[in-house]
C-alpha cells in the first residue's frame, strides 16, 4: 500500500489524491497552512486520514512557534487549532485529533517548550501508527461477516487512502481477501468527485482484488438481479444512536439494501463516533463548491454556466437501515453503541 501521509525530513508528506489515478505525486508541506489547505481542497480526505493530517499539521506549526515559556506557547497555538477546525465540518475525527493534540499540550505542564515540540511530533506519529493497527483490527472483526465468494458493494473510498493505512470498509475487504474468501467487489463511482472510480477501484486493483466499477445509479439494478450479497461503507461521523454520516449517496444504497434484504454494515473507528450528538439530525453537513457538480474534476463543463447547484458532501443513513457497525472493539448493533460510551 502506498503511504497516504507521513513525517519525512521535517515535513508533512501527503499523497495528493486529487491527481489519482493518473498521477502519483506527494506534497511536502513545510508550513501548517499547506496541510490545512490540503485537507480543505481534498488533497487528503477520509475521516481518519484528515484527523492524522490535522495532528501532524498542528505538530508542524508548533515547530515554528517562538516562546520561552509553556504558557505563552499554549496561547500561540490557539489560532492554529482554529484554522484546522474550519477546514471541514463533518468529519468528527478532525475535531477529535485537534482536541487530542490540544489536550496533550495543556497537560505538558511546565516542560521546556522545545521538549513539548519534540513530544508533539511523536504524538502525531503515534496517532498514525494507532490508526493502522485499529484498521487492521476492524478488518479482522469485519471479516467475520464476509462469506466465501461474497460479492460486496462499497460506496466512496474508505481504504488506505482515507486512513493511516489498510482502511476501514476496504480493511474488511482486504482481510477477507487475505483470508482467501474469493470475494468480488462492486465499487460505486461516487459522484461528484468520483472517489469510487478514482481511488477505490485503483486501490483494489493495486492489491489484485477483483473489482468492478459501476455508476451510482446502477446499484439497485444489480441488487435486483441478486448480484450483491453484502454492503460495507465507511463513515465520517456517527451519532450515539447509530445514525451515520458518510459520502452523499450512502443513504440511497442503504435504502436499496434494506428493500432487497442485503446486510448493510458501517466500518469505522471509535474516534468516528460522536457521543455528544443524540442523532444524525445534529450532524453538520458540509456544502461543497458548485463546480464539483458542473465540471468533471475542474476540467470539463457538463452543465450550463450559472446553473443552480446543491452540493452536500454527505448524507445521513438512519440507524434502522444499518445491520451493524464494525469497530476495533467488535461489531455493534447501532442501538448498542451507547455501551461503548460507558466503556463496556
Amino acid at each position: 500500500m502506498i503511504p497516504t501521509i507521513e513525517w519525512k525530513n521535517g515535513k508533512v508528506r501527503m499523497l495528493d489524491q486529487s491527481l489519482l489515478p493518473g498521477r502519483i505525486k506527494y506534497l511536502d508541506c513545510d508550513r501548517y497552512q499547506m496541510v490545512a489547505d490540503g485537507i480543505r481542497s481534498l488533497k487528503i480526505r477520509g475521516a481518519p486520514a484528515i484527523g492524522i493530517a490535522a495532528a501532524m499539521g498542528i505538530a508542524l506549526a508548533a515547530q515554528s512557534v517562538r516562546a520561552s515559556r509553556s504558557e505563552s506557547f499554549r496561547k500561540k497555538m490557539e489560532p492554529v487549532y482554529e484554522i484546522f477546525r474550519k477546514t471541514r465540518p463533518t468529519a468528527v475525527n478532525l475535531f477529535w485529533a485537534i482536541e487530542r493534540m490540544k489536550r496533550f499540550v495543556e497537560e505538558s505542564g511546565e516542560l521546556p517548550v522545545e521538549r513539548i515540540k519534540e513530544l508533539m511530533l511523536k504524538a502525531s506519529q503515534k496517532m498514525l501508527d494507532e490508526d493502522i493497527e485499529i484498521n487492521q483490527t476492524i478488518g479482522r472483526y469485519g471479516n467475520k461477516v464476509v462469506r466465501q465468494q461474497d460479492t460486496v458493494l462499497t460506496h466512496c473510498n474508505a481504504g488506505s487512502l482515507a486512513t493511516g493505512g489498510y482502511g476501514t470498509a476496504l480493511g474488511v475487504i482486504r482481510a477477507a481477501h487475505e483470508d482467501r474468501k474469493n470475494i468480488r467487489v462492486f465499487a460505486d463511482e461516487t459522484r461528484p468527485v468520483l472517489q469510487g472510480s478514482r481511488l477505490t477501484a485503483w486501490e483494489l486493483m493495486q492489491d489484485q482484488i477483483d473489482v468492478t466499477l459501476i455508476t451510482d445509479n446502477m446499484a439497485g439494478y444489480l441488487m435486483s438481479k441478486g448480484e450483491i450479497n453484502l454492503c460495507i461503507v465507511g463513515a465520517d461521523r456517527i451519532a450515539r444512536n447509530g445514525d451515520t454520516a458518510n459520502k452523499i449517496g450512502t443513504y440511497s444504497v442503504a435504502v436499496l439494501a434494506k428493500h432487497h434484504g442485503i446486510p448493510f454494515y458501517v466500518a469505522a473507528p471509535l474516534s468516528t463516533i460522536d457521543f455528544s450528538l443524540r442523532s444524525g439530525k445534529e450532524i453538520p453537513i458540509e456544502q461543497r463548491h458548485p463546480s464539483e457538480v458542473t465540471e468533471i474534476l475542474g476540467k470539463v463543463e457538463i452543465a450550463p454556466r450559472k446553473t443552480k447547484v446543491w452540493n452536500p458532501a454527505f448524507d445521513v443513513t438512519p440507524a434502522e437501515l444499518i445491520t451493524g457497525i464494525i469497530t476495533e472493539k467488535g461489531i455493534y448493533k447501532p442501538d448498542r453503541l451507547i455501551r461503548l460510551m460507558a466503556g463496556s
